[in-house]
C-alpha cells in the first residue's frame, strides 16, 4: 500500500489545503483553472508543503492530459515522448519535479514547445528560481511562491485523512488526543508529508482497545514522529533570509528576535556565517556610535572559535545582546558609499598640486608639493588648506549622528573644523 501522504494528495484545486493566496477562486491560479487557461508556472517553496501535489491538483482540475517527470531522473528521451503526445493531442501539462536541475540540453529541447504553448510546464522546486533557474525558462513561466503550512492547516490535513474512508484512515475507529494532534502538527516542522505518515504509523502500530477504538496519545505521537531535525542549507535561499533577519533584528534593537535567529544559525552549526555577519553589523550598524563594539565582537568570535560549540553559543549571545542594545549609527558606511557613488559617476577631479608626491627629483619644476602646509607645525595640529579636488572642494560626505557619546563628541570637532573652512 502506498503511504498515506501519497494517497491523500489533492485530486483537484478544491482539495488543496492552504495556499489561498494562489488557489482561491479570485486568485491567479484559481482564475486560470476557472478560465481553463493555464500558463506555464514554477511552484517554489520549502520541502513537504505539497508542491508536486498542488501541481497535480492544478492539472487534475483541467481536461488536459498531464504527465509527471523529474528533471534529475528522466532524460531527454522521456521528454520527447511527452512532446509526441502533445503533438497528437494538441497540448500536454508537464509536471516537472526539481525543475532547477534541468540541464541545458533538456532546456533547449523544451523551450520551443513552451513558447508555442504545446507544453504547459508546472515546475516544482525548493530553490529560489531567481537564483537557480535558467533565465530562458524563467522568462517563459510565472513564478509562484508557496507558503509554509501552519500547524492549524496541518491539523486540517490530518483530520481529513482520519475521516476519508477511501484514501485515508476512515475505515478505522481512531481517537487522537488533543496534545497528540498538537505534536503531529507542530513537531513536523511544517512538513505535512511527515505528519501524515507519522499518523498512519501511529494508527497501524497501536492496538485496539476493547471497544475497537485506536487511541493515539501524545507518547505514541512522539514515538511515531521523532523530533524533526532543523535543516539549514548554507547555499539555499532560506540561509540568506535568516542572515538578513538576523542583521535587521539587531539593527532594530530587538534582542529577542536576534537571539531567535542566532539560535537557528547555531543549530545549523554555522559559526562562519555568524562570525562574519556580527563583524559586519558591528561596523555597519553600530559604527561610530559605539566604536568599541567592533573589537569586543571580534574578541567574542575568537573565543567562540577557540572553545567551539556548544559553549560557543555563550560569547556569541553576549555579543548579539550588546549589539542589539548599543546605540546605532550608519554614518561611516553612508559617508564612504556617497564618496564611492561620486567616483563611479566620474566626479573625481585632479589631486591638488600641493598634495601631490614631491619625493623625487624634478617634482618642484612640475609644481608638485609647493605650498603644502604641514599641520604639525601649527597650533592644535591643524591649518586650513584644500584637500579635496576642485570639483568637490566643498563636498561633505560625513554627516555625523548623536546616537552615542563617542560620535556626539567627534561631531563637535567635525563641525568646528567645517566652520573654519
Amino acid at each position: 500500500m502506498k503511504p498515506l501522504a501519497y494517497r491523500m494528495r489533492p485530486a483537484n484545486i478544491e482539495d488543496i489545503i492552504g495556499q489561498e493566496h494562489l488557489v482561491k477562486e479570485d486568485k491567479i491560479i484559481g482564475r486560470m483553472v476557472r478560465a481553463k487557461h493555464l500558463s506555464s508556472m514554477i511552484l517554489y517553496g520549502p520541502p513537504g508543503i505539497g508542491k508536486t501535489s498542488i501541481a497535480t491538483a492544478i492539472a487534475g482540475s483541467t481536461s488536459i492530459a498531464f504527465r509527471k517527470l523529474n528533471a534529475v531522473i528522466h532524460n531527454k528521451k522521456d521528454m520527447e515522448i511527452v512532446v509526441q503526445e502533445a503533438k497528437m493531442s494538441g497540448q500536454v501539462i508537464l509536471i516537472l519535479d526539481e525543475v532547477h536541475r534541468l540541464d541545458k540540453g533538456k532546456q533547449d529541447f523544451l523551450l520551443p514547445y513552451l513558447e508555442n504553448g504545446m507544453i504547459i510546464l508546472i515546475g516544482a522546486t525548493t530553490a529560489n528560481p531567481y537564483h537557480a533557474i535558467n533565465p530562458a525558462i524563467r522568462s517563459r513561466t510565472q513564478i509562484f511562491e508557496l507558503e509554509p503550512l501552519t500547524p492549524d492547516l496541518i491539523k486540517q490535513a490530518l483530520k481529513r485523512a482520519l475521516t476519508d474512508e477511501h484514501r485515508g484512515l476512515g475505515s478505522y475507529s481512531v481517537s487522537v488526543d488533543d496534545d497528540a494532534m498538537d505534536h503531529f502538527a507542530q513537531g513536523c516542522g511544517g512538513d505535512v508529508r511527515s505528519a501524515l505518515n507519522a499518523l498512519e504509523l501511529a494508527v497501524l502500530s497501536t492496538k485496539e482497545a476493547s471497544d475497537g477504538t485506536i487511541r493515539i496519545t501524545r507518547e505514541t505521537a512522539e514515538e511515531c514522529l521523532q523530533k524533526k531535525s532543523y535543516t539549514h542549507d548554507k547555499d539555499g535561499d532560506a540561509h540568506y533570509d535568516v542572515l538578513s533577519a538576523f542583521q535587521k533584528s539587531i539593527r532594530g534593537s530587538d534582542a529577542n528576535a536576534a537571539l531567535h535567529y542566532l539560535a537557528r544559525l547555531i543549530e545549523a552549526g554555522d559559526l562562519e556565517s555568524i562570525s562574519r555577519r556580527l563583524l559586519v553589523i558591528a561596523y555597519e550598524d553600530i559604527g561610530l556610535a559605539s566604536p568599541q563594539a567592533g573589537p569586543r565582537v571580534l574578541s567574542a568570535i575568537q573565543t567562540a572559535e577557540r572553545i567551539g560549540f556548544p559553549e560557543a553559543r555563550i560569547p556569541l549571545a553576549n555579543a548579539v545582546i550588546e549589539l542589539c542594545l548599543s546605540p546605532k549609527s550608519n554614518s561611516a558606511i553612508s559617508a564612504v558609499d556617497e564618496a564611492l557613488n561620486d567616483i563611479r559617476a566620474g566626479k573625481i577631479g585632479d589631486v591638488p598640486k600641493h598634495l601631490k608626491d614631491a619625493h623625487y627629483k624634478g617634482a618642484q619644476e612640475l609644481g608638485r608639493g609647493i605650498g603644502y602646509q604641514y599641520p604639525h607645525d601649527f597650533e592644535n595640529g591643524w591649518v586650513e588648506q584644500q584637500y579635496l579636488p576642485d570639483p568637490l572642494k566643498n563636498k561633505q560626505y560625513y554627516k555625523p549622528k548623536q546616537t552615542g557619546k563617542f560620535e556626539a563628541a567627534i561631531k563637535q570637532v567635525y563641525e568646528k573644523l567645517m566652520k573654519k573652512k
